[in-house]
């Protein structure tokens, strides 16, 4: 196939940020068969993703690791390593991909935490779109740094959990600076990440756009100000990520379709890069055995020897626990009542899409932010009592949200959050508009 123009793609490789960019690229290339999507990621998170867009075509970067090597190290060497190989790496690689397709690059879309592209696509006098993988909220955040760590250094207010940033940041009412992401406080968290982010929030004024998997509507009054800050600022969502499989090889959908009574099952899990320490497995666990909730709890092997003696066997009856579920489909199942997550933005969707209520264990980056919006600003679910899982605190979130008026009230405004992303994506919602803006900033 000739194709008649050429977009670059740049993934952040760590956590959950390549999937979300590659589904918005599926969609922009869905709407342009003729052009061409050059997609650069590292291998390895290359091979978690899949692709069925015919001008899409995947293309690999350096990770920084020593070549030749298996590499030992921790995730965050791993992020290290690879933030010292850019931009080169991608340089390279675009500058290859340009000469195999005899196309230069029109447009740069890029994952916002790789804020090196904004030089790349100005180097080339081409636009620059970026992607925050995350909610209007924490983007918000840290987009006034400056303005918070001046209230601090000042005295006008204390990094803990009673002063609330109001009105510092609008649309933030009920936050605490305790609840702000970590990578906010660069000189308390000097961490390569920390460091990424901050060079980002600087460079994204010079973006044509920011665009997140989100909608207006959920946050108008900080979606308003972002505005005011960008030359576009976008919220296309909420789209969902795909869940691809072939057949219910865990068993999870046949024994959610077992269950005798609606909105009963207690839907448990966290990202693929934390789990609760093993006290507070152990807590959940009881709880759980304590409430009789039917629960379905998607937990790694390893994770299971953390578990007390006999819960497995005595639980049986009424639960179930996978290495891996297809949490898109369980949570549009009608059995499931609540899901107990750590609050990562594509959980945090998925769950309003389906119209399920959230209990919050967070533990870091923008997860804390995002657990007080989701009790008190939106009102959609509970934090668990002191952040950390106790055997009460578990119990109580649970009776509430599972059982009592105030659960009614929870599952009916994430019903009406629902209805509202259900509305952003319909062919005149506030989502479609934005998304149609921008396939004309990135000449489509």
């Amino acid at each position: 196939m000739v194709f008649e123009s050429h977009i670059g793609v740049v993934a952040f490789p760590f956590g959950t940020h390549a999937a979300p960019l590659l589904d918005v690229v599926q969609r922009i290339a869905a709407s342009a068969p003729g052009t061409l999507f050059s997609f650069f990621n590292t291998a390895d998170s290359n091979r978690k993703l899949f692709n069925t867009c015919a001008n899409i075509r995947i293309h690999e970067v350096w990770d920084g690791t020593p070549r030749d090597q298996v590499f030992t190290g921790s995730h965050f060497e791993a992020l290290g390593l690879f933030l010292k190989a850019c931009p080169h790496n991608l340089e390279k690689a675009i500058g290859e991909a340009e000469e195999d397709t005899g196309l230069t690059i029109c447009s740069l879309i890029s994952d916002a935490f790789l804020w090196f592209s904004c030089d790349l696509a100005e180097k080339r006098g081409v636009p620059w779109v970026a992607l925050w993988t995350s909610a209007s909220c924490s983007l918000s955040a840290h987009m006034y740094t400056h303005e918070i760590l001046q209230a601090l250094e000042s005295g006008v207010a204390e990094r803990d959990e009673h002063d609330k940033i109001q009105p510092l940041i609008p649309g933030l009412e009920m936050a605490t600076f305790r609840d702000l992401p970590p990578e906010v406080f660069l000189d308390k968290n000097p961490s390569p990440l920390a460091v990424t982010i901050n060079k980002a929030v600087e460079k994204l004024p010079r973006s044509h756009a920011v665009i997140l998997n989100s909608f207006e509507e959920i946050d108008p009054i900080i979606a308003k100000d972002l505005k005011s800050k960008f030359r576009h600022f976008l919220n296309i969502g909420p789209s969902i990520l795909p869940s691809p499989i072939a057949d219910d090889k865990s068993g999870c959908l046949s024994w959610l379709g077992k269950q005798t009574r609606p909105k009963s099952v207690v839907y448990i899990s966290f990202s693929t890069v934390a789990t609760p320490p093993e006290k507070e497995l152990v807590a959940l666990a009881e709880a759980l055995e304590a409430c009789q909730f039917p629960f379905l709890w998607s937990l790694k092997e390893q994770a299971r020897e953390s578990l007390p003696d006999g819960f497995l066997e005595r639980t049986t009856s009424f639960g179930k626990i996978v290495s891996w579920a297809p949490q898109l489909q369980v949570l549009a199942h009608d059995s499931v009542g609540v899901f107990v997550s750590h609050c990562g933005w594509n959980s945090i969707i998925e769950s309003i899409s389906s119209g399920v209520p959230m209990i919050c264990r967070p533990f870091f980056g923008d997860q804390k932010l995002n657990s007080r919006m989701i009790q008190d600003s939106w009102k959609i679910g509970l934090r668990i009592e002191g952040g950390v899982f106790s055997k009460s605190g578990a119990m109580e979130a649970l009776n509430r949200i599972m059982t009592g008026d105030e659960g009614k009230i929870i599952r009916e405004n994430v019903n009406v959050l629902k209805e509202k992303a259900t509305t952003a994506v319909e062919p005149q919602g506030s989502s479609s508009k934005n998304f149609q803006k921008l396939l004309q900033i990135i000449c489509i």
